[in-house]
């Protein structure tokens, strides 16, 4: 018996005369594919963080965000990447019970703080530029602060499943584990619904009211004309580009995700095949990739470090 079907809703990812529900070539493409996204996320992230570490001059309140946001997927990329890439290549899951509930614990723990540090990283950016309260500025404490809630708040709402309020199982077509999406059980659908209320809608909901302001400050201020008292550089307007286009990127990566689950949640008898399932979480883990690509990339201060401008 193979190690994953040891797990409650193991039935999921077999049919009806219990064989996989991929081939071994089926398994085998997916570990590659994993591991094109697993393998550059690891590499890039530990770049960010290093090159961080490395320059006092890169200490500023949205690095200091990029930086939490490079250590959350790379610990994404470290648990959740790579063991998809050896489970998918063995065909199953094959840490049990006890691997699957510090595999989904980890990876969601990650992942919703990144999350909250696109939004840190939101209302950081509509400070900057927006000022919204005059000569109040967003300074290294408050960047400090916010992470360290990002990860509370994250550690609060991924924790319950290890006490009982909702659980951890097999995802996708199970080689990897998440939150239950799948269990009809009142406990555990009340844990889901709470679940995607603060650790998703709220995120986002902080990442839309900040960036409407943003962009509606950006469109004010083409002609690099004052608002609010207070100059917008094109500097900025750059670093802005930049976070916004992570923002979209995370988005595209989660929604399909988040939309799954929320579906299966509410119809709990709709048939989904674990194919189909599992498209949604590689996008969700390849969001991994995207974040240092954009920063190093769109950091003028990481370009002028390249160039010896800055010392």
């Amino acid at each position: 018996m193979q190690p994953s079907q040891l797990l409650p809703n193991a039935s999921l990812y077999v049919g009806p005369e219990r064989e996989p529900p991929l081939s071994r070539t089926g398994f085998i493409f997916l570990a590659i594919i994993m591991a094109l996204f697993t393998i550059p996320a690891i590499i890039l992230n530990a770049t960010v963080i290093i090159v961080s570490l490395m320059h006092k001059q890169l200490r500023q309140p949205l690095n200091y965000a990029l930086v939490n946001m490079a250590v959350a997927d790379l610990g994404t990329a470290m648990t959740g990447g790579v063991l998809s890439v050896v489970n998918n290549a063995q065909g199953y899951f094959s840490l049990g019970r006890t691997g699957c509930v510090m595999e989904g614990f980890a990876v969601s723990l990650c992942g919703i703080t990144s999350l909250c540090t696109v939004a840190l990283i939101a209302v950081e950016r509509m400070f900057v530029v927006c000022k919204p309260l005059g000569q109040i500025t967003f300074q290294k404490k408050h960047a400090v602060g916010g992470i360290v809630l990002s990860w509370l708040w994250s550690l609060t709402w991924n924790v319950p499943p290890l006490l009982g309020w909702g659980r951890y199982e097999l995802e996708g077509v199970g080689t990897s584990c998440a939150p239950d999406w799948h269990s009809k059980d009142p406990s555990n659908v009340s844990y889901i619904l709470a679940y995607f209320a603060v650790c998703f809608a709220v995120p986002f909901a902080l990442i839309l009211a900040s960036y409407a302001k943003l962009m509606w400050t950006l469109h004010q201020v083409s002609r690099m004309t004052c608002v609010e008292g207070g100059a917008v550089a094109k500097g900025e307007m750059k670093v802005a580009s930049m976070v916004v286009l992570m923002v979209l990127t995370f988005l595209v990566s989660w929604l399909p995700y988040a939309s799954l689950a929320l579906l299966v949640v509410y119809n709990p008898d709709v048939k989904i095949h674990p194919l189909v399932g599992t498209v949604p979480v590689y996008l969700a883990k390849s969001s991994t990739v995207y974040n240092p690509i954009i920063y190093i990339y769109l950091n003028n201060q990481v370009h002028e470090l390249d160039s010896g401008k800055l010392t």
